[in-house]
């Protein structure tokens, strides 16, 4: 389809259905998508025509949700057992096939991306870029026996930043996606672009993730993942509507910067692996928790208090994200509906605390003065008084926490944490049914 059908499809009743399904509200979605299409196609500015010179032709649309961890705060990287959810913040590009090697991808608020694929080999100087994500993505593509090709893309990323809400998994996934559909006829499984993506980013990239992001990212809706066996992760889809049961999914950007956290977010596996280490396994998730609880004396002279603390965690937190699966069961059946989450408000709480006393990833001792998840925790759960819960969102230290809220106390609550931690900082998620797709208007 040109960008021209494209344009004239938006306000049909099939692109205002998927707009509807994927997004909530349609004007955004409509205008978003408008000035991408005409950004290519058309002649003016800030994007001329001479910077899409392919664009004429065919152009296809692709779109990849962010994701929220509802379950399971670091338990991925010692192989174990999450729970988690695409939303409706996605990464969306207009995109149009190239008969060269040459990729070229635009983003408001980055640098264009230039890029010969002709060479598959990594490259130091591209570490940390979207250069080497790329360049990754082809290689493991090529490398599985389904050569790929240039493209030209226009591209918008809604996931917010900083916020664990994935948006580095979301353009991983969106570019394999990319290259999947255009050139190898869009064969692979959610979770084989998942892989794809996390290969990219351990390899190329450099950076040593799990597997837990993009695999929500690209399997769409709630879904379980357990971990346990590390090269084919299980993963099951949940029915999961908060709504529905009188609570909106909230997070909220606490601020404080990651760029000096390194340390503290490598300390957990590590400290966990230090722990599993001495019952002579590698992850935790290898070994047993009778055995390990049995001997604790000497785990902890050998790892420290901290070690066995986050993996008393680990064991706890796997437990509950199978309790919360069964909550979840019990809430999609009508008459135990308000039974249901209430069980999985309390298992949510217990895994807030959880983190705060054993897992410790609250606060670091870096900037003992900057406390901005504990403030909000402490003042959301004040809020809430016995309705709702609360709970770190992602590696935690510095960012973002996660709250449900009555639907009736949204605009109130919103008020009380922008009044501290800024206008935007408040955001509602909703539950993509729908990972990784190209759109078909």
């Amino acid at each position: 389809m040109t960008g021209k059908e494209y344009l004239e499809k938006l306000n049909s009743p099939e692109a205002e259905k998927q707009f509807s399904l994927l997004y909530g509200e349609l004007a955004p979605a409509k205008e978003r998508y408008s000035s991408l299409l005409k950004a290519m196609i058309e002649d003016s500015p800030p994007f001329p025509k001479k910077d899409f010179p392919e664009t004429g032709g065919e152009l296809r649309i692709f779109s990849v949700p962010g994701r929220s961890e509802l379950g399971g705060n670091h338990t991925d990287h010692n192989q174990g057992k999450v729970l988690a959810a695409s939303i409706q913040l996605d990464a969306a590009a207009v995109v149009a096939p190239r008969k060269d090697n040459q990729v070229f991808f635009r983003s408001p608020g980055h640098p264009d991306v230039k890029i010969d694929i002709s060479d598959l080999s990594p490259r130091k100087e591209e570490v940390g870029t979207t250069e080497a994500l790329i360049r990754g993505i082809a290689a493991e593509m090529t490398s599985q026996g389904t050569p790929v090709g240039g493209f030209t893309a226009n591209g918008s990323n809604l996931v917010l930043t900083g916020s664990g809400l994935s948006s580095s998994a979301a353009i991983e996934v969106l570019l394999a996606k990319i290259f999947d559909n255009i050139y190898c006829g869009g064969k692979r499984s959610a979770l084989d672009l998942a892989k794809i993506g996390q290969k990219a980013e351990n390899i190329y990239f450099g950076k040593p993730s799990g597997l837990m992001d993009q695999t929500a990212s690209a399997s769409g809706g709630a879904v379980s993942i357990d971990f346990g066996d590390k090269e084919n992760p299980k993963v099951r889809s949940i029915a999961f509507n908060p709504e529905a049961a009188g609570y909106a999914l909230c997070v909220v950007a606490t601020g404080g910067s990651h760029a000096n956290l390194v340390d503290d977010y490598a300390a957990i596996p590590n400290e966990m692996k230090a722990a599993a280490s001495f019952l002579g396994k590698n992850v935790l998730g290898e070994t047993d928790e009778d055995i390990f609880m049995s001997k604790i004396t000497e785990i902890r002279k050998a790892a420290g208090d901290r070690a066995v603390l986050r993996a008393i965690h680990f064991f706890n937190e796997n437990k509950r994200v199978d309790a919360m699966l069964l909550a979840l069961d019990k809430m999609n059946v009508e008459s135990s509906r308000k039974e249901g989450m209430q069980d999985f408000l309390n298992l949510v709480n217990e895994s807030g605390a959880s983190s705060w006393q054993l897992l410790q990833n609250i606060n670091t001792t870096k900037l003992p003065e900057e406390q901005g998840i504990s403030l909000a925790l402490a003042l959301t759960k004040n809020f809430l008084g016995k309705d709702g819960a609360c709970r770190v969102h992602g590696g935690g230290f510095a960012g973002t926490i996660q709250a449900y809220i009555p639907l009736g106390e949204i605009k109130e609550y919103k008020k009380l944490m922008e009044n501290i931690f800024g206008e935007g900082t408040f955001t509602v998620l909703r539950i993509r049914p729908i990972g990784a797709m190209e759109l078909i208007l």
